[in-house]
């Protein structure tokens, strides 16, 4: 994987990113801990980098919305109303309609659903990620100084408070589609904490405290998203597919579709690269390195 991760190194510092690559002898004396003999190479961001509460973060964007004018309609949607190639309207399951111009699906893992009401496909299902908490003894040393590590393997780990946060992407024959919210517990077992320790024998020994389940509307083509206009229903928008980059990419994302509402295209962000238009032929958008 050297050659990729100095590919997408290039490309992040070429857009201003302040990320350092670092040989496997630069990974030992940084962070000692770490296991790093079986490692090509690492980057780490230097500057700008961290980590957030994405539930927070949400309702700061709702809260600054309704300050801003925005109207929360809190209902189900059951129908979607459609004059030929027109979305005219919305019907919500207590029986109230709205009338719309313009439509943006943003329906989350419930996008495929939302897409077929008005007679559109889009290839998005949920698929169930877990995150896991745990305590490790004496690793002190290690919560001061790791990073958001994440392992070739596609495991993840960071600091939380005094404790630890992990998870990883199951094995595809673990990773059909998935509506319940239940946790894995055998993946921890199985998969993550086997990984944890090949990068951190001081991981041998550790306590999950904490786990959930949540879904990724996960884009069975490429998993990115797909953005803009039907390309034969042009009043229907899609904010779909994010795969796990959703709320990263959302400040971007909202900006870019309101531009699309407002001026008829992009103005400041080209995101025309992730347009439905590669769902219809067929023609993913590939990311080297999907966690």
């Amino acid at each position: 994987g050297r050659d990729i991760l100095r590919h997408n190194h290039a490309t992040q510092t070429e857009f201003g990113g302040d990320i350092v690559w670092m040989e496997p002898d630069e990974l030992a004396a940084k962070y000692p801990w770490m296991t790093t003999s079986d490692l090509a190479a690492g980057c780490w961001g230097r500057t700008g980098e961290g980590w957030f509460d994405a539930y927070c973060l949400m309702q700061s964007f709702r809260k600054q919305a309704r300050r801003r004018g925005a109207d929360y309609i809190d209902g189900e949607v059951v129908e979607v109303l459609r004059d030929g190639q027109q979305v005219t309207g919305v019907v919500l399951k207590d029986g109230r309609r709205f009338g719309c111009g313009q439509l943006v699906n943003a329906a989350g893992t419930g996008c495929s659903k939302l897409a077929g009401m008005a007679g559109l496909e889009i290839p998005v299902e949920p698929r169930k990620r877990c995150i896991f908490v745990f305590d490790c003894r004496d690793a002190a040393d290690i919560n001061a100084s790791c990073p958001m590590l994440i392992d070739p393997s596609g495991l993840y780990v960071r600091p939380e408070g005094e404790f630890f946060i992990t998870g990883i992407a199951p094995p595809k024959e673990r990773d059909p589609e998935c509506w319940d919210f239940d946790v894995d517990h055998s993946l921890f077992d199985d998969i993550i904490w086997p990984g944890l320790y090949a990068r951190c024998e001081r991981f041998e020994a550790i306590k999950v405290i904490n786990a959930w389940a949540g879904h990724y509307a996960y884009n069975l083509l490429d998993q990115n998203a797909i953005l803009g206009r039907h390309t034969d229903v042009a009043n229907f928008i899609f904010a779909n597919g994010f795969s796990g980059h959703g709320l990263q990419q959302s400040p971007a994302v909202g900006r870019g579709i309101a531009e699309l509402i407002t001026t008829g295209g992009y103005e400041t962000l080209d995101l025309s690269v992730f347009g439905y238009q590669r769902i219809r032929d067929n023609a993913p958008v590939l990311e080297l390195n999907v966690i």
